[in-house]
């Protein structure tokens, strides 16, 4: 049973009826951060109402291609060799999220790579909510550094013992999400709940399997414990200008980080690159977005946004703008 260290389980606090019954707390690793990139491992811990453990699954997946960046998640080419496809666990893990509220860290994007993979196997993923346990500690206002997992964990004093592994970023993320959900019981907070709409139908681009080159977004990179140094190449698109809120970003456009990103800062610059933006290392009157995950910090890019008054945004943000960009125009 995990242990709740801020909030006891008994407490008389009334649970508010609007909340959901069930959760699935998932996490996914994955070879990159692109439209088609593959889950190579995926593990569920299935909540009741309360947040108490119901059970937990776990697997490995062949990506069909190569692993991506082993100096995170570890898994090489070698070990999902034998691992099953997508296709061979899809209905399995319907079964583990099925009338479940799906719980991430940085929910977003693991639900678009779930929806993406059950696209491919062209099937439906069954989840119809998902709950992202950054916006969560959000609402909650909890005095977090950053928003990364292992700052939530310590938070509430849950140890994480493998970053990037599956399985334990699952279990890190439930015994975190229990006292959690019961703060948020107590306090009457509302639950930022989103709704998923599945992929019904999914196309990939040919990749080629040459381990030995690196592979799509991560230019020179090879799998192994390093990162070998390399320049990102020019953004071939004009800068369009400013973000402005509620429309599209449009390919050209310069994107400034600033802070800690749940998700690794390169391979979040990665895709954006992918998706044709600019990705800018300082923060100018022609940058057109800075996305950082602390608007209220005193870096030397918050603090010229706020003089420049250039658009900022949070990376959960930034990675829904970032699955459907606009194409440059002429593009």
């Amino acid at each position: 049973m995990l242990e709740d260290r801020t909030i006891a389980a008994s407490s008389p606090t009334p649970w508010p009826a609007a909340y959901p019954k069930g959760y699935a707390v998932v996490d996914v690793e994955t070879t990159g951060l692109a439209r088609d990139d593959r889950i190579i491992s995926a593990a569920v811990y299935r909540l009741d109402a309360r947040g108490e453990v119901e059970d937990h699954w776990y697997t490995l997946v062949n990506p069909e291609r190569d692993p991506g960046p082993v100096w995170i998640h570890g898994l090489t080419s070698e070990a999902l060799e034998g691992a099953p496809l997508f296709a061979d666990i899809a209905e399995e893990f319907s079964s583990r999220l099925a009338d479940r509220v799906l719980v991430a860290h940085n929910a977003v994007f693991d639900w678009q790579m779930i929806a993406r993979e059950y696209a491919r196997a062209r099937c439906e993923a069954p989840m119809r909510q998902r709950l992202c346990t950054i916006a969560l500690s959000k609402e909650l206002g909890l005095p977090l550094p950053n928003h990364k997992l292992e700052s939530l964990a310590a938070h509430f004093g849950v140890v994480q013992r493998r970053a990037h592994h599956a399985l334990d970023d699952a279990r890190v993320l439930a015994e975190a999400f229990r006292p959690s959900l019961a703060a948020a019981a107590a306090g009457g907070v509302r639950l930022p709940l989103l709704e998923c709409r599945p992929l019904t139908e999914w196309s990939d681009r040919p990749v080629p399997r040459q381990p030995s080159e690196g592979y799509g977004g991560y230019g020179g990179y090879r799998p192994g414990s390093w990162r070998p140094s390399r320049k990102r190449p020019a953004c071939p698109y004009p800068n369009p200008g400013r973000y402005e809120a509620g429309k599209r970003l449009k390919q050209g456009m310069r994107i400034a980080f600033s802070g800690d990103t749940s998700v690794d800062r390169e391979l979040l610059e990665d895709r954006a690159t992918e998706a044709g933006l600019h990705v800018a290392t300082s923060l100018s009157r022609l940058t057109s977005l800075l996305v950082t995950n602390d608007p209220d910090s005193g870096t030397s890019k918050v603090v010229k946004a706020r003089q420049f008054g250039t658009p900022v945004v949070d990376e959960a943000a930034f990675g829904q703008l970032l699955a459907d960009v606009e194409p440059a125009d002429g593009g």
